[in-house]
């Protein structure tokens, strides 16, 4: 269900997108992000309101994420983007309770692009683990100075009163006054520092890490969220565009005539082609622009476009599959090395070696690319479900040749993302074609088009070589990996660097005396980009079935065998990784190291609770895997059946979390769910295959996802409770799925997985 709004202005855009919620106000606005001076850093009323107050209201406005009201309305900015997984249920929420407000009287707003802001990317699974103590100051520095203000007013001491339930308290308990009665007083105070104010013991936390309810879940069944496609203009056209199948390809000849003749089509218009490096470039083509969708959908099929493929048209999965296997093959550049791996696998009782590929894939998040645009002389207004509102300023603003800061975009509600909608790629388009059809325009997506014209997640061959001692110990271990690096979109770029092995290779804690990591040769021949989880799919599902080989190879446990090669309990530092440096995930390493510890523990409890030693019985088997990513450890068991037909069936998994502190855990549960499913996808049928340069995939009767008569019967979802830093949640849970299914159909078959997805090798 959809609503479509007729946007006559822009304060009826504002109001007609509040959405009233179980005495929540959920708003998607224009904010300006405090463009404006915030109230009290001079000690005068700002030249303009509050960010999210567009009437003039007055208030407490110490930053960009808090203003309080004189009628003690709390208006708290959520300024990533929301794409189902409960972001703006968790973010204001934290900020609320470092406040002390009641939710009750907390409105909660979508924030528009703006620098002010810090970084907007909802990506890298990094909205809560990146901000999480900036979030707090927030919200502690409107509380610091509404404590102030009643202090000031009774006369006492800050540290004898206390914000809670929306109220500053005096510890006589006799003294009270509403947040919204000191909002004009706290007004005119200093702003302290934000890393001066005292953040609450986390016991004060009334709402962190309890269950929270989903606030836009109404919405969502009732047909009030506003998507991308929903947004309308006065005057506005539609437009698909007829993109070149392989990459660099560009058009030869169209019939326009054609297209036009279709009733309700206003214009064709030939788009630029892009040039090295692609980035986010429109992607050329030929952009029908009509009154409605199925008008221009008509146009653009009329076309009957003829096009120059370029020097990617030789581009053949089959054919380079064997290129990155003879790239691993041969030594490549080692990003990590410990000891001297050479001389202990030629000295090793034992070699155990094996290749594994994945193929590309694609995002394809439930709802296709949308983005709406409205250009005006000098300025620009883009209303799209992106994931980076700020890079969608920065590309829109080189297209128009104007200054970011005079494009404004609004962000909508996400139905999905994964990373392909932080690519700025389809706003590029939108802007272009507004200003050349000097009308607002709106491009719409097809699947076919997202499924064919995507950034993909990269196509990889890596290489794992274990040597073995008499008594069967790993004393030797070799990595080799090559795939296409997403590096190639944005610069020249032939294989993967030392960075894009800090997910899964350079980062892995090994008991192991002699340890490398090679990087080999991989041209790109499509856009590579990040998808959910990114480079860990690969990694992860190499290292975790080479484990689960070693283990067989020994006679012994896999569990056993993964629990002996990660070693005791420690903090594995740069010289046991035999590395220079990890970015680890643009965290510290003091405060996020590679804890052993962790990960043991969570292979243990989750073996535990599927009873693991109990794994042997008839027509069912299990499979372990586990992974650290984006500073989280999860481990996976998945059980695999046959059903009657012989197709294999995942009917259960167990999945065990340690994010360190965790906000909402309903939404770490919905997370870890909905990580199972994707990874199922990815395992059973991920694949997107090039013949001649183009893609050989369409939709999703060719591309399948996982249905919901393949879903598992049961997902058990177990988070460790920590007080520790918090980790990433949207990402983790995804990397240990394929390969505990794959270890698992071993155990089944008897038949090891070495290639994804099972579909190419087994019915399912």
């Amino acid at each position: 269900m959809t609503r479509h709004l007729q946007l006559i202005s822009r304060r009826s855009f504002l109001e007609g997108l509040n959405l009233a919620v179980g005495g929540l106000t959920l708003g998607l606005f224009s904010a300006e992000a405090l463009a404006a001076e915030p109230s009290g850093r001079t000690g005068k009323k700002p030249k303009t309101s509050s960010p999210a107050i567009e009437d003039g209201t007055p208030g407490l406005n110490p930053n960009a994420f808090v203003h309080v009201a004189p009628d003690g309305l709390v208006t708290i900015v959520c300024h990533r983007s929301e794409m189902g997984q409960g972001i703006r249920s968790s973010l204001p929420v934290l900020i609320a309770d470092e406040l002390g407000a009641d939710m009750a009287r907390v409105r909660i707003l979508q924030a528009d692009g703006n620098k002010a802001y810090g970084d907007q990317n909802t990506d890298g699974s990094s909205s809560v683990r990146g901000i999480y103590d900036d979030m707090r100051r927030a919200g502690a520095t409107a509380r610091t100075m509404l404590v102030a203000a009643a202090a000031k007013r009774w006369k006492v001491k800050p540290e004898d009163c206390e914000a809670k339930d929306h109220a500053v308290f005096h510890r006589d308990g006799k003294r009270t006054l509403g947040f919204g009665e000191l909002a004009a007083e706290a007004a005119k105070l200093a702003v302290p520092e934000a890393k001066s104010v005292r953040l609450r013991p986390k016991a004060e936390l009334q709402h962190v890490g309890r269950p929270l309810p989903l606030l836009d879940g109404p919405a969502y069944v009732n047909g009030s969220a506003v998507f991308g496609a929903d947004v309308k203009l006065p005057g506005m056209l539609v437009a698909v565009i007829a993109r070149p199948a392989v990459v660099g390809g560009k058009v030869a000849r169209y019939d326009a005539a054609k297209a036009l003749a279709v009733p309700g089509v206003k214009r064709v218009l030939e788009l630029p082609a892009p040039q090295k490096p692609y980035v986010y470039q429109q992607w050329g083509g030929v952009a029908v622009l009509a009154e409605n969708t199925w008008a221009a959908l008509k146009g653009r099929a009329a076309l009957d476009i003829t096009w120059e493929d370029g020097e990617n048209a030789s581009y053949d999965s089959k054919q380079y599959r064997e290129a990155l296997a003879a790239s691993v093959r041969a030594p490549g550049t080692a990003v990590r090395n410990v000891g001297d791996v050479d001389k202990a696998l030629a000295g090793a009782a034992r070699v155990v070696e094996a290749e594994y590929y994945t193929p590309h894939l694609p995002h394809v998040p439930m709802e296709p690319l949308v983005a709406l645009a409205r250009v005006d002389g000098d300025t620009c207004e883009v209303w799209a479900p992106t994931q980076n509102p700020q890079d969608a300023q920065e590309v829109a603003g080189g297209i128009l040749k104007i200054p970011p800061e005079k494009v404004k975009v609004h962000v909508t509600f996400l139905g999905g993302g994964f990373g392909r909608k932080s690519k700025a790629d389809f706003i590029a388009e939108v802007v272009w074609l507004a200003r050349e059809a000097g009308a607002p325009v709106r491009v719409q997506w097809t699947r076919e088009d997202d499924v064919r014209n995507d950034y993909y997640h990269s196509v990889s061959m890596q290489r794992l070589s274990a040597g073995l001692d008499a008594e069967g110990k790993v004393v030797a271990w070799r990595h080799r990996t090559a795939f296409p690096p997403i590096a190639s979109t944005f610069a020249p770029a032939n294989r993967p660097g030392s960075r894009d092995l800090q997910q899964g290779v350079t980062d892995l804690a090994l008991a192991v005396p002699n340890v490398r990591a090679e990087t080999c040769e991989a041209n790109a021949h499509v856009r590579i980009g990040w998808l959910r989880s990114v480079y860990n799919i690969f990694h992860s599902f190499s290292v975790n079935s080479f484990m689960d080989e070693l283990a067989h190879a020994r006679g012994v446990d896999p569990r056993d065998m993964r629990l002996e090669l990660l070693g005791p309990q420690r903090v594995v530092t740069l010289a046991e990784l035999g590395v220079p440096k990890l970015e680890n995930y643009g965290q510290s390493l003091d405060e996020h190291p590679v804890d052993t510890g962790r990960m043991r523990r969570v292979v243990e409890r989750v073996t535990k609770l599927a009873r693991w030693d109990e794994r042997k019985q008839d027509g069912r088997a299990l499979g372990l895997a586990a992974h650290r990513s984006f500073l989280s450890y999860v481990a996976v068991v998945a059980s695999v059946v046959k059903d009657a037909a012989g197709r294999l069936r995942v009917d259960e998994a167990w999945v065990v979390v340690d994010a360190g502190t965790v906000i909402n855990p309903d939404r770490v549960r919905s997370q870890m769910e909905g990580s199972v499913i994707f990874g199922m996808s990815i395992a059973l049928h991920g694949e997107i295959s090039m013949k001649g340069g183009a893609v050989e995939q369409s939709n999703f009767r060719d591309f399948k996802l996982v249905r919901i008569n393949e879903a598992p019967r049961k997902i058990h979802v177990d988070i460790v409770e920590s007080d520790g830093a918090p980790g990433g949640i949207g990402e983790p849970g995804v990397p240990p799925v394929a390969p505990a299914i794959a270890n698992a159909v071993f155990a089944l078959t008897g038949t090891r997985v070495r290639e994804l997805p099972l579909a190419r090798s087994f019915p399912v």
